[in-house]
């Protein structure tokens, strides 16, 4: 079986699909026994079996390692939802804008940011600002609805991997604010922001933010090596100390990388029936653990399992 790097896995194993068993006899309601009787794969072993075409390959032209002394941080870019955006980035990334730039933020239960924090690095051939995508026309975008109830948006589910909300009135898509989700920084001004600073969601769900920055990707490896850096003291968890900054080795975009120094990821489809299937184990968690399924699920509890293709 293939290693799995999907934030949150071990917990979803504790997951079953729900279970249509037959009653028996006994003491114990029908419901349990059923249950208890006609077990369902785990999440883990569903993964473990799903066909190939449940799986994609990360594209290279939309993958950025970020370096960092401990590790390597694999980032997805959306292009497809900030066009402008992932096109600057790409040009900073690949005249070595961030190179040797710091994480200098890191506010608990919110933030990592990393780039300029000053605004006086030169951006070469890029542009220092560009233009907000906060969201985009739904239409022509795939999109796998939830069937539960959001707060912040009539409709959320996923697109292309990403998790996203949706107004079908207003025929309006955008990318939430979830764990791990990486967005551009900006100054009050919505179009003050073009990539040159960047900040990766490292606690709970920043849903208010939604339509407010520009998402443009998530990290799909890695996450550790930023969830678990020390908190900023400064307003907002800035290091008001220099000397705990931490130095970005290289960011690249993994295209311009040999095939043998890249990363050969691969990442579950979030518009198949086995990640509907995936998804319903999550919202009806079931095993000896579990005694009261939620039966619903947000958009931000649903890790996207990722795994190394070398590994099969």
């Amino acid at each position: 079986m293939r290693k799995l790097l999907g934030t949150g896995l071990a917990m979803a194993a504790l997951a079953t699909l729900p279970c249509h068993g037959q009653d028996v006899a006994g003491d114990t309601p029908p419901s349990v026994q059923a249950l208890h009787a006609h077990a369902a794969p785990t999440p883990d072993a569903m993964l473990a079996h799903a066909p190939a075409s449940a799986w994609r390959t990360l594209n290279p032209d939309d993958t950025l390692y970020l370096t960092l002394p401990r590790g390597r941080v694999v980032i997805e870019l959306a292009p497809r939802f900030a066009p402008r955006y992932v096109a600057n980035i790409r040009k900073l990334a690949r005249q070595g804008f961030f190179n040797g730039m710091p994480i200098f933020r890191v506010q608990d239960d919110a933030v990592v940011e990393w780039g300029d924090p000053t605004g006086r690095r030169s951006v070469g051939l890029a542009r220092r600002t560009v233009a907000a995508e906060f969201e985009r026309p739904a239409r022509g975008l795939p999109f796998t609805a939830l069937p539960d109830p959001d707060t912040y948006a009539p409709q959320v589910g996923f697109s292309g991997g990403f998790p996203a909300a949706r107004d079908p009135d207003f025929g309006r898509v955008w990318l939430t604010n979830c764990y791990g989700m990486v967005g551009a920084a900006r100054g009050n001004n919505v179009d003050s922001g073009g990539g040159t600073a960047l900040y990766a969601v490292i606690g709970g769900p920043q849903r208010q933010w939604d339509r407010n920055t520009t998402m443009v990707g998530r990290v799909v490896a890695g996450m550790p090596l930023l969830s678990t850096l020390p908190r900023g003291r400064g307003p907002l968890g800035v290091y008001t100390d220099r000397r705990q900054w931490v130095r970005i080795e290289s960011v690249q975009v993994a295209a311009d990388l040999p095939p043998a120094q890249r990363m050969h990821l691969e990442v579950l489809r979030t518009d198949t029936p086995t990640f509907t299937q995936y998804v319903e184990s999550l919202r009806n968690r079931r095993g000896p653990w579990f005694k009261v399924p939620a039966g619903r699920i947000s958009v931000c509890a649903i890790p996207i399992p990722v795994r190394s293709k070398a590994s099969q």
